[in-house]
């Protein structure tokens, strides 16, 4: 069966993570895939090392874990961008498209005469992605930024983080660079959106993301709290704003997450606790009685939870049906039996003559599974191979291409 997206060509025109992220996960549902790199260093994030994948021999190669995390699926093709030459052999491909996504400055691309306008002259039906961190107009739309920048700006580590008066409080960004991987996700969804629509008028688009609009909108439980309420929300650590008990919790030998997230399941934890007179207490029968009444309310369940080790209370909250977890590290991730189950982690074949490993995509299709068939690539891999079939250029003008730079 073809995967949803095998009719599809994408010139991948970006860099670092926001943008590849979108245009792996297109990747993951078939499209081809044809990244655009500078000759001789390629993407950023091919240096950005160590770790590096190893050889058969044990040793580090100069193939980065973090391009490794999202490039596989594509097809690497060098072109100097900055000469003619490349700019016309990147119309020409794209040309040969059915979609473009970039993630440079606002404006550089048409200096080079590969911005949207451009491209759509030779490509009425493309579908052009911009990713940026401000958008492509406003007052902001020139400045350059990175996910931390826009981790705080868009409110997110206003409200991550310890409480400001509790031991370590104050505004944390999140362990990884989730406003790049939202905007990533956001990305691929209005490409595949605007690919249906095409489907249906026969017209391209242009797409504008934003960095700084992906994490605003992100936040929208937040920002509904807020205009809801008039009440700025604030850090509550690993507490959660509206619910009473929903965070970590010292036990005799580690922590748990505990989630309770409806008066039944509250009654359930107070059984299984011990303590069946506190879901009986007119303070903490209802959630809003909880919310209201939190800080009597939850130095007792600290006191009650660190006397049990962690899997006991495990094994008693699932069983009554409380929501409950440990706290993994990474490798622990990959020891659980579900993560395991769900072949989380798939291995493929690399030209270097390992494995690489790869995170498996969280998108299960009954009819069109995602395969993993191609892993990612080396620095101008598919160079010769795109611009041979795809432009007709001969060996003899490929190789005056490379003595030139170009390529």
């Amino acid at each position: 069966m073809p995967r949803p997206l095998e009719h599809v060509r994408v010139l991948d025109l970006t860099r670092i993570l926001a943008g590849p992220w979108a245009a792996q996960n297109l990747a993951d549902l078939g499209a081809e895939v044809i990244k655009i790199e500078r000759p001789r260093t390629g993407d950023d994030t091919r240096a950005w090392g160590p770790p590096w994948l190893a050889d058969k021999d044990g040793r580090d190669t100069r193939e980065a874990a973090y391009f490794l995390s999202v490039n596989r699926g594509k097809k690497s093709v060098t072109l100097d961008l900055a000469r003619p030459e490349g700019q016309e052999l990147c119309r020409a491909l794209a040309a040969q498209c059915d979609v473009l996504i970039e993630n440079y400055k606002v404006g550089d691309l048409a200096r080079y005469r590969l911005g949207y306008d451009d491209i759509r002259r030779v490509n009425p039906r493309i579908i052009y992605c911009s990713v940026t961190g401000f958008g492509q107009d406003g007052p902001l739309a020139a400045r350059p930024g990175y996910d931390f920048i826009f981790q705080g700006m868009g409110g997110l580590m206003s409200i991550t983080g310890e409480r400001d008066d509790r031991p370590g409080g104050g505004p944390q960004k999140v362990g990884i660079a989730i406003t790049d991987v939202m905007t990533g996700m956001y990305a691929s969804l209005a490409i595949t959106a605007a690919l249906a629509h095409r489907d249906r008028s026969g017209a391209g688009q242009y797409i504008d993301m934003a960095l700084l609009d992906s994490i605003v909108a992100f936040n929208a439980n937040q920002i509904l709290n807020y205009w809801c309420s008039g009440t700025v929300p604030q850090r509550y650590g690993n507490a959660h704003a509206n619910i009473v008990p929903y965070e970590t919790f010292a036990t005799g030998d580690g922590h748990i997450i505990l989630a309770v997230g409806n008066d039944g399941q509250y009654a359930a934890f107070c059984r299984v606790a011990g303590h069946p007179e506190l879901a009986d207490d007119p303070r903490f029968r209802t959630n809003p009685d909880r919310v209201r009444n939190r800080e009597t309310l939850l130095p007792l369940v600290h006191d009650i939870v660190r006397r049990r080790a962690s899997a006991d209370w495990l094994a008693s909250l699932e069983a009554a049906g409380v929501p409950c977890g440990p706290i993994n590290t990474i490798a622990q991730v990959f020891e659980n039996p579900q993560v395991c189950h769900r072949g989380m982690r798939v291995d493929i074949p690399h030209p270097l003559g390992v494995s690489v490993p790869t995170v498996a995509s969280p998108m299960r299709f009954s009819a069109t599974p995602v395969e993993y068939r191609v892993p990612p690539p080396l620095l101008g891999q598919h160079t010769r191979e795109i611009l041979g079939v795809l432009l007709g250029k001969t060996d003899a003008e490929l190789d005056a291409l490379a003595d030139a730079g170009v390529i």
